[in-house]
């Protein structure tokens, strides 16, 4: 099959690519020229494990190509994808701009019947309204599907290639036999291709978001709960997960939640039901309370000094909003080095894979180490916002050697809270006590206990 796919970011590369995989003919469309020439030579502008194994394949079996020419692009194309970006506008509606924008462009040059696709994550109406540019512009039949994508960045290739579910919205039967014929290798499992009208295909793609949010929130505010009644949050995570009706996944408790769809997904439904006069008091809430627990433990570090932070300096593990990503979108870790700077302090970072992207973002606002035992040296105290693999297990001796301090904020929970009491060190996380032995908290803290004179 013949396939356009407009826009080259994270959905529409993994989409064009994984379409390529399976046989299909696909060529990838964007305006930036350096871009589009890089990617024409093999040299992909993300990061997500396994996709650059699948990019350089199709490339050279000539299935996968890139282009700025859109006219060339869709000419031969029987399903043209658009996976173009909808940020949150000003009031935290989604900026239809580019998709309207698209769509008014290729409306102009189609000459035969076209399968439309909304890629993108949008809110209901948008294929209505996508469907209304091309009544207004051309006399060729076109159908306009809904077709959102699942995608988890640091596993999008397995979630394309072997998804849970395919959702399509759409009531023309000319367009489901094209979609079921395109996604049918991707569902040879049995996992189900699930037709329905479009505004319900909109509408599933927010609300999954939306309830993957809210767990991830209510379990923060568990989390917060527990360290002032002094229970173990993952005790409670380990028995409320066990209910099947809950599900053991998004349980785990941090520093809220990031990236490139949480934060709009869920602003962008709670707009959708104001401009519908409903109040949707659920992700209100959700909101305020995400906001907070990105700086949860900025608070907790706050708290350690005794409110003063001028001249200490923090290393950091972790940029990126989640690991196996370079994505910094709405990071914890942005809220944090903001923070902490405010607070007179200084940063020393490190990522696997985030570190550019940050470098672009804050310049020589905060230090970079080339790994994470140089960012330690002379550091007051170690923070970790994301939970790459690489820091599950340290060289905690090797670390004592570097660190000013042995205290640690760890907002993943990664450590063994009494492996670390025997080590020796201050170690504070999300939702479990500080220590489980209470004559060790006492040394512990004694020992590290800060000094309590302020230079005036």
């Amino acid at each position: 099959m013949k396939i356009a796919v407009i826009g080259t970011g994270y959905v529409g590369l993994v989409t064009g690519t994984c379409l390529a995989e399976t046989g299909n003919e696909v060529i990838c469309v964007d305006i930036d020229q350096l871009k589009v020439e890089k990617m024409q030579h093999g040299i992909i502008p993300i990061y997500e494990p396994g996709l650059d194994i699948l990019f350089l394949r199709n490339i050279s079996q000539k299935r996968l190509s890139f282009t700025t020419d859109l006219a060339m692009a869709i000419k031969d194309a029987q399903i043209i994808f658009m996976a173009l970006p909808t940020p949150p506008g000003e009031d935290g509606t989604a900026d239809l701009s580019y998709i309207l924008g698209a769509a008014a462009d290729v409306s102009k040059l189609i000459t035969s019947y076209k399968v439309i696709v909304n890629k993108s994550t949008v809110p209901v109406g948008t294929a209505d309204k996508v469907k209304a540019v091309f009544e207004a512009n051309t006399a060729v039949e076109v159908d306009v599907v809904s077709n959102p994508e699942f995608l988890r960045e640091g596993v999008a290739v397995e979630d394309f290639m072997k998804p849970d579910r395919v959702v399509i919205g759409t009531k023309s039967e000319k367009a489901m036999k094209l979609m079921t014929d395109l996604y049918a290798p991707y569902v040879r499992s049995g996992n189900p291709i699930l037709f329905m009208d479009e505004k319900s295909s909109e509408l599933t793609k927010y609300a999954a978001n939306a309830f993957l949010a809210t767990k991830i929130t209510f379990m923060n505010e568990i989390a917060n709960l527990c360290e002032l009644v002094h229970a173990d949050v993952d005790a409670v995570r380990l028995g409320i997960g066990s209910d099947d009706r809950i599900g053991k996944r998004f349980l785990f408790p941090g520093l809220g939640y990031g990236g490139s769809c949480f934060p709009k997904d869920v602003q962008a439904l709670s707009k959708s039901a104001e401009e519908h006069q409903y109040n949707f008091q659920i992700l209100k809430a959700v909101m305020t309370v995400n906001e907070k627990q990105k700086t949860v433990l900025v608070d907790k570090v706050l708290k350690y000094f005794k409110g003063n932070l001028k001249g200490k300096h923090f290393a950091l593990w972790g940029l990126a909003f989640k690991p196996e990503t370079d994505d910094i979108r709405e990071a914890p870790a942005l809220y944090i080095i903001n923070r902490l700077l405010l607070n007179g302090a200084t940063v020393t970072a490190f990522d696997p894979e985030g570190m550019n992207n940050i470098k672009g973002l804050l310049g020589d606002r905060i230090n970079y180490a080339n790994n994470q035992y140089e960012a330690l040296q002379d550091a007051d105290a170690l923070l970790i916002a994301t939970e790459w693999s690489v820091f599950r297990n340290p060289d905690f001796e090797k670390m004592e050697e570097i660190m000013g301090n042995k205290v640690i904020f760890d907002g993943r929970n990664l450590y063994d809270l009494q492996k670390m009491v025997d080590l020796g060190y201050y170690y504070n996380s999300i939702g479990r006590s500080l220590i489980s032995n209470s004559a060790t908290t006492l040394a512990i803290e004694e020992a590290h206990k800060p000094n309590e004179l302020v230079s005036l």
